[in-house]
């Protein structure tokens, strides 16, 4: 019992205390936002591809007999990125007893994805017709 109360039960209850505090990083590296394809902003797509893709639009107008429309989203991460990344700042957080979690959360909040915004311009059928890009990074 004496080696129980002396060496284990310290060592389990300084890794429980490691795996209850950490795990922040690895949320926000799942949850961060998905990567779109943006090769549909090309002369000939239909709108509602576009709107499948990137949901509604922000501005929907009419100028000159021409529809006008302006998409905003936010480039994110391929699927086998976003796990990758969880699964490092996981196992970061094991080997560092949680510690990692100063590094990481900075790290995720600065690479959530790219605001990025295109304007399109439609024909009569409602097909893209031009595509100006307006905010890319």
């Amino acid at each position: 019992m004496f080696i129980l109360e002396r060496f284990i039960l310290p060592k389990l209850l300084l890794a429980l205390l490691a795996i209850s505090i950490s795990g922040c990083s690895v949320f926000m590296a799942a949850k961060q936002p998905v990567k779109k394809d943006i090769s549909l902003f090309e002369v000939g797509v239909p709108r509602t591809a576009l709107i499948a893709e990137y949901g509604a639009p922000i501005i929907s107008e009419y100028k000159n007999d021409k529809k006008f429309e302006i998409f905003k989203f936010v480039q994110g991460y391929s699927t086998g990125a976003k796990v990758g990344r969880a699964v490092f700042h996981g196992a970061a957080d094991v080997v560092t007893l949680g510690l990692w979690e100063l590094v990481g959360i900075p790290t995720e909040i600065t690479f959530s994805g790219d605001e990025m915004a295109y304007l399109v311009k439609y024909d009569e059928n409602e097909l893209v017709d031009e595509v100006i890009p307006i905010k890319k990074d």
